[in-house]
């Protein structure tokens, strides 16, 4: 009868070890799957239906000058909260003649990995002359034009611009998507962003580029969405659902 209840009691013991052991296996899992569960994502083209899209790291036309890990499809996604935060500025902006034009918006965190890896290989200079002419690839870094992690990983940031719904044609903001320097900066070439005040310095930049960066920070910034020192185009959802995650699903059309 001993022999039978110690052998039952280190079954037991056994037993324990391998239910902690799974328990701890599928809790590691559950934390590593949070960064690839899309639900509450929704396609931004379900929510503004008029948004044009332009994913530049779907094509090769970026400063990596290769697709980017991680887009699929040119497609743009983002949390529920931002896209209907979006939808408000689309709204707005849509009673004064213009329409949002998507760069890029949910960035997995392969693509970013895939921005360290081309920032680490000094050889590679391809884009050099269309996007950071005058930077080494140490400084785009120091310069956090390329980080580590990114805003656009928690979903509720988004890169865009405007477009004249008359001509079809973008906004003239003074400068291109992803162009690496102070040209980029909202407050370049004279321009005061909180008083909206405009005393050229620059003869390459006028008050009509700025006061066009100005109609686009205003209307996002009307609506909830924060500025970014050196970006006039990136913008993020003050109050993003999830500050702490970093997603790693890829970009592709969401299914429901």
């Amino acid at each position: 009868m001993n022999k039978y209840r110690l052998f039952l009691a280190v079954g037991m013991l056994m037993a324990c070890a391998v239910l902690t052991g799974c328990k701890s296996v599928q809790s590691a899992t559950q934390v590593k799957d949070k960064t690839m569960d899309s639900s509450q994502f929704v396609n931004i083209t379900d929510v503004v239906p008029d948004v044009i899209l332009e994913i530049r790291y779907f094509s090769t036309y970026n400063f990596v000058g290769a697709r980017i890990d991680g887009y699929e499809e040119p497609v743009a996604l983002m949390t529920r909260q931002a896209a209907d935060s979006l939808r408000a500025v689309s709204d707005d902006l849509r009673y004064h003649g213009y329409c949002l034009k998507i760069y890029d918006a949910y960035r997995p965190q392969r693509a970013v990995d895939h921005f360290l890896r081309w920032a680490l290989d000094e050889t590679d200079t391809i884009t050099k002359a269309y996007f950071y002419p005058r930077l080494t690839k140490k400084q785009v870094f120091e310069g956090e034009y390329v980080a580590e992690k990114s805003g656009h990983s928690r979903g509720s940031t988004v890169d865009l611009t405007l477009v004249d719904m008359l001509t079809g044609k973008e906004l003239d903001m003074g400068g291109t998507f992803d162009w690496f320097g102070i040209e980029s900066h909202p407050d370049y070439g004279g321009g005061n962003p909180e008083t909206l005040e405009f005393q050229q310095v620059d003869p390459n930049f006028n008050s009509v580029q700025f006061y066009n960066r100005m109609v686009l920070r205003s209307a996002m910034m009307r609506h909830g969405f924060l500025p970014l020192d050196n970006e006039w185009w990136h913008f993020r959802l003050d109050n993003e659902p999830f500050p702490d995650t970093y997603f790693n699903f890829p970009v592709r059309t969401l299914v429901r």
